[in-house]
């Protein structure tokens, strides 16, 4: 049986504001749009999109496309997903641009840019009108019932300002170079890349004028509102059920909540701050709680949100929302139960293989007592991954244009002088201080009594301390639990985290000895030094 929802107090619900409940619900989630219009897209895959779509761009003007007209047919799938509002004008702005005669090889690129303007008119369409009836089906159940907001400040919108100022500085910047570089390349890749990263950056702004504006306007007056049940995510949004969904069964949409009061912060006594930053580390949602949502929520709304407070006696909280609304479609929901699902089978299994490792140490105290200085460095399993990402790279980048190679390969040789030093020769000791981690530049180091966290899930291996100056310490490796249940062997991480965790708990266990300074360093920047000496080789010999 599930736990009852921590309560709101009664002094928090506006006089009259209705519950939003199954009946109500149901009819907000049938005023979707169809599945095929793209609504709900993860942040990873709008910037997978934008790169896709400055390739794209560079594409059409390396076969001729005037490089204007290239990247604002590129812009047109970027401005679908993230700002439909504005596709029905640049639609049909496309069509007069691809009509014109000076657009470039009209063969291909006439009929190809009126259907790509047609689809994105028509799904933008829908997207925009699915929004109307959602927002007219929250009027409807809030029965007419408003209420003034807390305060918030207006903070929508300033990182879309800068990052869209930044973008256009540099897309321009881009763009007048390389039209002089260009002028007698008949492609022109390098000002459609600039008008690309110019379009880019208006879209940010526009995405921060909008946010502001919409933020603003639900301050304007008393805002509709609506009883809700909610909780936080095991990422990082907030789920927003109907009030009669005790179970959490269907969630309605996402948003993205910060609580407005977070000057606040400075006065959380050491439990509560350290419950703050051990939350992040658990992908279990939180529970549920009493809301008053204020706002009428419809895909890309603004919302603010009153919540139950998490502990018995608190205030409630007060949350602005500082991302839209995201609905979730049945299709969607179901996709979420199954993969869940999938992700506890993976958990149970790697959590045999964690206290298999635990067992192991436990039977063998002497595996981690009595001894010296004690290493754990890179393996097989951070060797396979560094080299599953280096072939990655190379087949990404291969192609027969020397400037793509060596663009796209420079970008990649800057990751990978980044990145793989650290998979091929990291390395942790522990002596009777704590651990040293190496780096590039500098060690690191965690006394024993400031650790907070050792754990390995799934194919992370990762170590905290209390301390704020640490950053967080992980690697990422190869692993493949079905293998190692028949095989009957510990991965590396799983013991690693072992016995680190018996060192950490039982202060016997741990080295008698003080590491040299010579022990304690081994700095990567000499592995930094010789990945970026093949690097360059294999681009100037492949």
């Amino acid at each position: 049986m599930s736990p009852s929802p921590r309560a709101l107090p009664p002094a928090a619900i506006p006089d009259g504001c209705p519950p939003w409940d199954g009946e109500q619900t149901r009819r907000w989630t049938q005023a979707l749009a169809p599945r095929w219009v793209p609504v709900r897209v993860p942040r990873r895959v709008v910037l997978l999109v934008d790169l896709c779509a400055l390739l794209a761009a560079c594409g059409l003007a390396d076969f001729g496309v005037q490089p204007f007209v290239a990247a604002f047919v590129a812009l047109q799938v970027v401005w679908l997903l993230v700002r439909p509002e504005v596709v029905r004008i640049t639609a049909a702005m496309q069509v007069l641009m691809v009509a014109a005669p000076s657009a470039g090889p009209s063969v291909w690129v006439l009929p190809g840019g009126i259907l790509l303007a047609g689809v994105c008119a028509r799904a933008a369409h829908l997207r925009l009108a699915a929004r109307q009836r959602q927002s007219d089906a929250a009027l409807a159940a809030s029965d007419g019932v408003t209420a003034p907001l807390p305060e918030a400040p207006l903070w929508r919108g300033r990182i879309f300002t800068l990052v869209g100022l930044v973008l256009v500085v540099a897309g321009a910047a881009l763009a007048v170079v390389a039209t002089g570089a260009d002028a007698a390349d008949d492609r022109q890749v390098g000002p459609a890349a600039g008008f690309f990263l110019v379009g880019l950056g208006l879209t940010a702004l526009l995405s921060g004028v909008l946010g502001r504006r919409r933020s603003a306007a639900l301050r304007r007056e008393p805002a509709p509102v609506l009883r809700v049940l909610v909780r936080d995510s095991g990422m990082v949004d907030t789920e927003v059920f109907a009030a009669d969904d005790l179970g959490a069964l269907r969630p309605l949409f996402t948003v993205s909540l910060t609580e407005v009061d977070e000057d606040d912060d400075e006065d959380l006594d050491d439990e509560e701050a350290e419950e703050l930053v051990d939350r992040p580390d658990s992908d279990d949602p939180g529970p549920l709680c009493e809301a008053v949502l204020y706002g009428t929520p419809y895909e890309g709304a603004e919302l603010l949100l009153v919540r139950a407070a998490e502990k018995p006696g608190e205030e409630p909280t007060v949350e602005r929302s500082v991302g839209p609304v995201r609905p979730l479609s049945d299709p969607h929901v179901r996709r979420e139960l199954r993969a869940e699902k999938g992700r506890a089978t993976r958990d149970a299994v790697y959590a045999e293989r964690s206290r298999a490792a635990t067992e192991a140490v436990a039977r063998a105290p002497y595996v981690v007592a009595g001894k010296g200085v004690r290493r754990w460095r890179s393996g097989w399993p951070d060797w396979l991954t560094a080299a599953g990402a280096v072939v990655w790279a190379v087949h990404f980048a291969w192609d027969e244009d020397d400037v793509w190679w060596y663009g796209a390969g420079g970008l990649l040789g800057i990751v990978a002088v980044l990145m793989l030093p650290k998979w091929l020769a990291w390395r942790i000791t522990a002596d009777r201080d704590g651990l040293w981690f190496n780096g590039l530049r500098r060690a690191r180091h965690i006394a024993w009594d400031d650790i907070r966290l050792v754990r390995c899930k799934g194919q992370e291996l990762k170590i905290d301390s209390r301390r704020a100056s640490f950053d967080e310490w992980s690697a990422f490796g190869f692993r493949w639990p079905w293998l190692e249940r028949k095989l009957g062997f510990i991965h590396p991480y799983e013991r690693a985290a072992a016995e680190i965790t018996a060192m950490w708990r039982e202060p016997a266990y741990r080295p008698f000895a003080a590491a040299g300074e010579r022990e304690r360093r081994r700095l990567l920047w000499p592995v930094a030094v010789l990945v970026a000496l093949v690097w360059t080789a294999g681009l100037m010999l492949l």
